[in-house]
């Protein structure tokens, strides 16, 4: 009896996905009437894996490269007189100034023209949310 026998292993090994595939990937899952496993199935990957990946991005952990943090310019407010700069001199500023917060604190300026202050043993998860909700 001649036949041919197909052997399925089930998934392959470890992949590495980019997080624009991801959040593509995820973003098909949100389509109305999508079942997450057809979608799971179309791109070879485990549906909890999938699961992972769609809690991950309602937390804010997974997320586009242009929304993550950047460098924004410092600017310093009461700065002492050093011999670099003479005391007659001001330090230059484009922000008016404000109070000088306290010690242990961290004043954020969002481009909307918000502030957010912390502390230094804020929570980053929280922050994150926080600067999430405040970005909208």
């Amino acid at each position: 009896m001649d036949g041919v026998m197909e052997i399925i292993t089930g998934r392959e090994g470890r992949r590495r996905w980019s997080t624009a595939d991801k959040l593509r990937i995820v973003a098909e899952t949100q389509e109305p009437g999508v079942a997450i496993r057809a979608v799971a199935a179309r791109h070879d990957i485990c549906e909890s894996l999938l699961f992972t990946w769609r809690r991950q991005v309602r937390e804010g952990v997974l997320r586009a490269a242009s929304d993550m943090a950047m460098f924004m310019p410092v600017q310093m407010i009461g700065v002492a007189p050093t011999e670099s700069m003479p005391s007659n001199s001001a330090p230059h500023s484009v922000a008016p100034m404000r109070s000088v917060p306290t010690s242990g604190l961290i004043e954020i300026e969002l481009g909307n023209g918000r502030h957010v202050r912390v502390g230094s043993d804020v929570n980053l998860g929280a922050l994150r949310r926080v600067l999430a909700a405040l970005r909208e």
